[in-house]
């Protein structure tokens, strides 16, 4: 719900000030907040930390005749932090040239002069009239977290990444394009190079903050509450969440680890159209935040942002170690950590991530794409998804990929969603030789699949990637069977390593997705095998609870 504006009452003498705080909120205390004081001085500090909330200030109405400051002149402070409100001098009969002369020279709206009685006839008109006014022209305040940085900036992109990711709402203001940006960089006593600079709606700011520091502000908790748990979950994707719906609803004490966003892959989707139950479709970050919801709503603790290192065994205990030195015990594991988009290898790419270059983040930094020119990598339908909704802003969208056309790699719903779009062009057998620029992406240099001596410079305003995938199993070195791309092997597939029988020293064969340790799990893209689909992830997620309990049943 946002907030009341204000109705911004001062004057020196306590008695008048409480009878025009008492009229103002007879008359318009349903609609406003009535702050008053008694001195311009404190007055002024008042009205930089309201600026810093992102309050709304609608009228100010000032008496003339202060020792510290006269009416006209605070006023004509207060009119430079908020443009925009309406201001009223309240004056003695004696000074109405003073009045008169405030609104011919500082621009103030009206004056009233003392006594105001009755105040339906002699105050109420007027201040209507230029409340009415000044919400027909008025822009409302965001009242939320802002983030004020440079457009190609990776800093600023990451932080930006993670809010989104995080289902935090933001408001981005771009320091060499919005005046807002800079009032509230010299506001909070900042300067440029302290970007990027995140503020809050209680007031406060960080400069050049790192992702914990800010997700700690923010709410999110990255310590775990409890000395054990019956399942520990590594990963938020669909998989994650899923068997942390299903694990807290069957009454076991859950936890779910995520490293930097829920969602996973699909939750930088713009859209999933082929979800069962959705018809029409919802975005990666609509079905993150259903599934979070109803994890938590079963009672299941989420750690985030919080990166792991290594699972260790204790007996029949699982201990999961954290990046930060801390350690979870647990009964069981399950492993969802997903799959991560592969790097592009073309010189440029790396010196122009988040200047111009993203991996996913369509949704992210769609908007800046406005009226621009810009390049998809990828043929699968991440690509598409986010092709689609680049074109919403981007004047141009120009899919890369190494194939003819997308017929294979792509489902045919979206393909025909693609063909419908103008602004869209499939470009088949092209693939990145090179990036060019200064501060920010220019060009590219494009070859031909079949030639690459065959190449040729494009001007390129942004560039986004979403090239095949590799699974997130790094952390877990040797501790585990592996496929030969990385994805960890589980139930009946383990029995192809000739050493496994004699590691696996346990009377049962291991469950479906079990890995070669016994009660560590995988589940969704990560395992080898799966369908890389939202709904299989799903439907593994839940299936990893179920052989949780038979493994419990076992200890």
């Amino acid at each position: 719900m946002s907030k009341k504006p204000i109705i911004f009452s001062i004057d020196d003498d306590p008695q008048v000030l409480r009878a025009v705080r008492r009229d103002l909120r007879s008359e318009y205390k349903e609609d406003y907040r009535i702050v008053s004081t008694e001195s311009a001085k404190d007055a002024l500090e008042t009205l930089k930390e309201l600026k810093k909330k992102g309050e709304d200030i609608a009228l100010f109405l000032s008496d003339q005749r202060m020792p510290e400051m006269l009416g006209v002149d605070f006023l004509a402070e207060a009119q430079k932090i908020f443009p925009d409100a309406k201001q009223v001098l309240l004056t003695a009969y004696s000074d109405t040239d003073a009045a008169i002369k405030g609104i011919n020279d500082a621009k103030l709206d009206y004056y009233l002069v003392k006594p105001w009685d009755p105040p339906e006839e002699k105050m109420f008109p007027v201040l209507n009239d230029l409340l009415d006014e000044w919400h027909i022209s008025h822009r409302s305040v965001f009242q939320g977290i802002r983030v004020i940085g440079f457009q190609y900036s990776p800093k600023s992109h990451a932080i930006k990444d993670f809010l989104a990711g995080n289902l935090r709402p933001y408001q981005w203001l771009d320091i060499e394009r919005s005046t807002e940006a800079e009032e509230l960089v010299e506001l909070h006593g900042l300067k440029k190079n302290d970007m990027p600079i995140v503020t809050f709606e209680d007031g406060t700011c960080m400069h050049d903050p790192t992702l914990a520091e800010l997700a700690k502000k923010v709410g999110l908790n990255a310590e775990a509450q409890s000395d054990l748990y019956d399942v520990a979950i590594i990963g938020a994707g669909p998989a994650g969440l899923a068997a942390g719906v299903y694990g807290g609803s069957e009454g076991l004490k859950t936890l779910v680890i995520e490293a930097n966003r829920p969602g996973g892959q699909a939750g930088t989707s713009s859209r999933i159209e082929n979800y069962l139950g959705f018809p029409k479709g919802l975005s990666g970050a609509e079905l993150t935040r259903r599934a979070l919801s109803q994890a938590q709503r079963f009672g299941i603790e989420f750690l985030s942002p919080q990166l792991v290192n290594d699972i260790q065994h204790e007996g029949n205990l699982k201990v999961v170690k954290l990046k930060d030195g801390s350690e979870v015990k647990t009964k069981a594991v399950i492993i969802a950590t997903g799959v991560q988009y592969r790097k592009l290898n073309a010189p440029g790419v790396e010196d122009f991530t988040g200047r111009g270059v993203y991996y996913g983040a369509a949704m992210t930094e769609a908007n800046a794409c406005r009226d621009q020119i810009v390049y998809v990598v990828g043929g699968g339908n991440s690509a598409g998804q986010g092709a689609v909704y680049l074109s919403k802003y981007a004047k141009e969208v120009k899919i890369l990929i190494r194939k003819p056309d997308l017929t294979s790699s792509m489902s045919s719903y979206l393909i025909d969603q693609i063909d419908s779009i103008d602004n869209i062009e499939v470009m088949g057998g092209k693939e990145v030789k090179e990036v060019f620029g200064t501060d920010h992406i220019e060009e590219l240099c494009l070859a031909d699949s079949n030639d690459p001596d065959s190449y040729g410079k494009v001007r390129a305003d942004a560039l986004f990637i979403f090239i095949g995938a590799k699974p997130s199993t790094e952390w877990i070195g040797d501790a585990m069977y592996r496929d030969e791309k990385g994805y960890l092997e589980t139930g009946r597939d383990l029995s192809r390593h000739k050493l496994f029988k004699k590691g696996w020293r346990i009377e049962r064969e291991p469950f479906l997705l079990e890995t070669c340790v016994p009660g560590v799990f995988a589940a969704g893209d990560v395992r080898s095998g799966a369908m890389n689909r939202v709904a299989s992830a799903v439907g593994e997620g839940a299936m990893a609870i179920k052989f949780v309990h038979e493994y419990l049943g076992t200890i």
